[in-house]
């Protein structure tokens, strides 16, 4: 007998299909539309996020020290990030071309929308790029080495998992050996997703 993990992932789904029409409402409601990874603000939204932006001379001077103490630490940070970009982009590419699975687009993970946002000072909107970069790179790397598990070991855990990636769904139930044989190292399971493959 099928479990029910299947159609409850698949309701999750649905509930994430539900959120990006939610999106699309609150940027009706904030005055602005995105047009080829662009967000274009109508000017009366502008002008009135203007009037929130802190000038970049009072922003240096830092509220909280604890804030300035962390910044060497924070910004450290980008050189494991760039090996992991590196890294996981020269995986992919060599991984997955003899797998047959289609690469994942960096374009689609690491975005930076807030550049368009009038209401950050330009020392806001580097803090912003460095975050959209690293946390974008982890989603990333995370979908690279979700169809890796995908292809080389689709079976579920035992128990709930505290997170699971978007091909989890299509992960054997833990004990069945007949749907992991079935599954595993299928490289017709990519094409037959609703997700955008594309190369």
């Amino acid at each position: 007998m099928e479990s029910n993990i299947r159609k409850i992932l698949e309701k999750m789904e649905q509930l994430n299909n539900a959120l990006k029409k939610e999106y699309f409402r609150l940027s009706r409601r904030y005055g602005f539309s995105v047009k080829e990874k662009h967000i274009i603000f109508l000017k009366k939204f502008r002008e009135k996020n203007k009037l929130f932006r802190i000038p970049a001379w009072k922003y240096i001077v830092p509220k909280n020290i604890r804030h300035l103490l962390s910044l060497p630490f924070i910004y450290a940070m980008i050189f494991p990030a760039l090996f992991l970009d590196i890294s996981v982009s020269v995986y992919q590419w060599v991984a997955f071309s003899l797998y047959g699975i289609p690469k994942v687009k960096r374009g689609d993970y690491i975005q930076y929308d807030r550049r368009f946002l009038d209401y950050l000072n330009w020392i806001e909107k580097i803090h912003c790029l460095y975050c959209s970069y690293v946390n974008g790179l982890f989603a990333y790397a995370l979908e690279i080495s979700a169809r890796t598990e995908r292809y080389w070991c689709p079976i579920k855990s035992a128990t709930k998992p505290k997170f699971y990636h978007s091909w989890y769904k299509d992960f054997a139930d833990y004990g069945n050996p007949h749907e992991w044989k079935e599954k595993v190292q299928k490289k017709e399971a990519f094409i037959s997703k609703d997700q955008d493959l594309s190369v």
